[in-house]
């Protein structure tokens, strides 16, 4: 292998280009719907230790279901709960999108940008919906 001079290194190293990165891109919707897709996934783990909680608590017996649901009913616990909620509608509706961007549709920018509005509304407005529902039907 032939040897590079350290001279002939930096130099070669201060003529790459910076990776892009939020300091050099300026910021768009696309961006962001990227980025919460992968928060929403992580948040959706969240959802699921959350989830695997209730059933441990429901086969726990009366007082460890009445202490863990005691727990979700909280202010805390229905914000993590309605945080939980907008990540599933939100990762969904990104989801159908990749799909789409799967089969070569919608990578021009126009679309790009309207399918990421779309998804950010979504996710938003049918948490909001089904949250109303609950609240207005069974409640917490």
């Amino acid at each position: 292998m032939a040897e590079v001079s350290p001279a002939a290194q930096e130099a070669n190293q201060r003529a790459r280009p910076l990776s892009p990165h939020l300091q050099v891109w300026r910021w768009h919707v696309t961006m962001t719907a990227s980025i919460l897709h992968r928060a929403t996934g992580v948040a959706l783990y969240g959802g699921a230790l959350i989830l695997t909680g209730w059933a441990l608590a429901l086969a726990s017996g009366p007082g460890a279901y009445g202490g863990y649901m005691g727990v979700l009913a909280s202010i805390p616990g229905e914000i993590v709960l309605f945080a939980v909620t907008v990540s599933v509608f939100f990762h969904l509706a990104n989801g159908v999108r990749h799909l789409f961007w799967d089969g070569g549709k919608g990578f021009d920018l126009r679309a790009a940008d309207l399918t990421a509005w779309v998804a950010l509304a979504f996710g938003l407005a049918a948490a909001v919906a089904v949250w109303v529902i609950l609240l207005m039907g069974v409640g917490l």
